[in-house]
């Protein structure tokens, strides 16, 4: 199992519209083969900061699988222009 881990910065005054949107794109990263379950965490000390963790079978998964799906076109246009700055995505395994 892999863990794409990403700090989702939405820009000031847009989180009503981006957690809507985020429910709606839910169904694009879903169902991708590979994905596993996700996770939305809102930040309680920063007010428009969020994490998102996503549980994969591998890194391909997500890279391939999903990135050059047309699902993650739809999610990407629902989503992309919340984000300022644009959020770093890493991988992590258990050791």
């Amino acid at each position: 199992m892999i863990l794409e881990v990403a700090v989702l910065n939405v820009k000031p005054g847009r989180t009503q519209d981006f957690e809507k949107d985020f429910q709606i794109a839910t169904q694009y990263i879903s169902s991708i083969e590979g994905y596993l379950k996700h996770s939305l965490q809102k930040c309680i000390e920063v007010d428009n900061q969020y994490l998102l963790l996503v549980e994969w079978t591998s890194v391909e998964a997500h890279e391939v699988g999903f990135r050059q799906s047309p699902q993650y076109q739809q999610w990407k246009a629902l989503l992309h222009h919340y984000y300022d700055p644009f959020p770093q995505v890493l991988h992590y395994e258990s050791i």
